[in-house]
């Protein structure tokens, strides 16, 4: 059934006149334009998030669509390529006249297509875990953000390891902003930055990097590595002996590298996510099983699946307050009434009206030497309060930009 829909969604896009307006009607689909990796650097992480929005889409229409109307899923394959998104991303609001997007996983890409959101004033969804700090009314962020992940996990391993702190991060706006959070976090805790590398996406060598590690007294690595290229850090590293613990919020979480590489390489790995298929509540077991009874050659349910499913039940649950309305404003008038919430996978998560991002219950993920789980604390209902700490309200302006810590007076 699920392909199936997405098969004729990409066939209705092929269709659509450029760039017409239609009127709509109460038997007109709900069209959602689906702008992810299906194949590239990134596929291996986004795939699933494809799954999720194809499996929510399937629940909501068996039960009658969205205000009585069904789901239409406009799917693009972006394949790793910030190019693409801008390309697709004209095509979905402009030929294809979707009523709103889910995209992206990489930081680059959204911020490649952000422009092309705002200039068409489409609404667009990032379902990802990120640095933080976009301020934008066209944007809705259901991934968790670093004053939910770092302001927990540094403090707590600093605690249990010792002051000292390396970091390893991509070298594009994901890893040095968050790099950025990270060396302030360990300032403020009052430990030191022992070594800070960035690695440009697509290396896949780092002798060079873990013999400046080692000639270094870290108490742990901060590792903000992207794609499947970086990724290979981690077996060269315990093939070096390397031997410190790891903490991320980007690892396992999102790239399930417990489960792609050989035990123990990531022994010790430390992990703030708002969800993995690991965690074991009632819901989470329930939607990890519907999952992988749809899709099951699927190889990992992870945040951004997650995150996937539970932003177009939000949606369901914006257009129907709104009357049936895809309008932006009015969805965003939805917002700002502060109790768009919805039960799922990951607990209660809510939708805060000031800066459009989603509250998370954080779980600390521990690996074992045998690649097994464990979650040794949780923080609950961690709200995305930063962005307010820097003036960012939505309700009463729209700057459509992106803060870093620096930016924040008060630090």
């Amino acid at each position: 059934m699920t392909q199936h829909m997405t098969t004729k969604s990409l066939v209705l896009a092929s269709l659509i006149a450029g760039g017409a307006t239609t009127a709509v009607s109460a038997d007109d689909p709900i069209r959602i334009g689906v702008l992810e990796d299906q194949s590239g650097d990134f596929a291996a992480v986004t795939q699933v998030k494809v799954y999720a929005i194809e499996m929510a889409a399937a629940e909501i229409n068996e039960n009658g669509g969205i205000a009585g109307r069904e789901i239409e899923l406009v799917t693009y394959d972006t394949q790793s390529d910030d190019r693409r998104y801008q390309e697709f991303m004209r095509r979905v609001l402009q030929r294809d006249q979707v009523d709103t997007v889910f995209a992206g996983f990489a930081s680059s890409s959204r911020e490649a297509y952000r422009p092309i959101v705002n200039q068409f004033d489409g609404l667009a969804f990032y379902n990802n875990q990120y640095e933080g700090g976009v301020c934008d009314a066209n944007m809705i962020v259901t991934g968790a953000v670093p004053e939910q992940q770092f302001s927990t996990l540094i403090p707590w391993m600093m605690e249990e390891y010792g002051p000292n702190v390396y970091t390893l991060a991509a070298d594009y706006n994901f890893g040095q902003i968050s790099a950025e959070w990270v060396r302030m976090i360990v300032e403020e805790e009052g430990g030191q930055m022992v070594g800070e590398d960035f690695i440009p996406l697509g290396v896949s060598q780092f002798s060079q990097n873990i013999r400046n590690i080692q000639s270094e007294d870290a108490d742990f690595v901060v590792t903000l590595l992207v794609g499947s290229a970086q990724a290979s850090y981690y077996e060269q590293a315990a093939s070096a002996g390397l031997g410190l613990p790891m903490a991320s919020s980007v690892n396992v979480g999102q790239g399930y590298e417990h489960k792609r590489f050989s035990p123990p390489s990531l022994k010790d790995m430390y992990v703030t996510t708002n969800f993995i298929e690991e965690v074991d509540t009632p819901e989470a077991n329930e939607f990890v099983e519907n999952f992988y009874e749809m899709f099951p050659d699927a190889p990992y349910v992870n945040q951004e699946a997650a995150n996937s499913y539970i932003a177009l039940h939000l949606y369901k649950q914006m257009v129907e307050r709104a009357d049936g309305s895809t309008d932006k404003e009015d969805l965003r008038a939805i917002i700002a009434e502060g109790d768009v919430c919805f039960d799922g996978p990951s607990g209660t998560v809510c939708l805060d009206p000031r800066s459009q991002h989603m509250s998370h219950n954080i779980f600390l993920a521990k690996v074992d030497e045998e690649h097994a789980i464990s979650f040794p604390q949780t923080w609950d209902n961690i709200e995305p309060y930063w962005l307010g700490e820097v003036g960012c309200d939505l309700t009463e302006n729209d700057p459509s930009a992106q803060y870093t810590p620096s930016d924040n007076p008060s630090r």
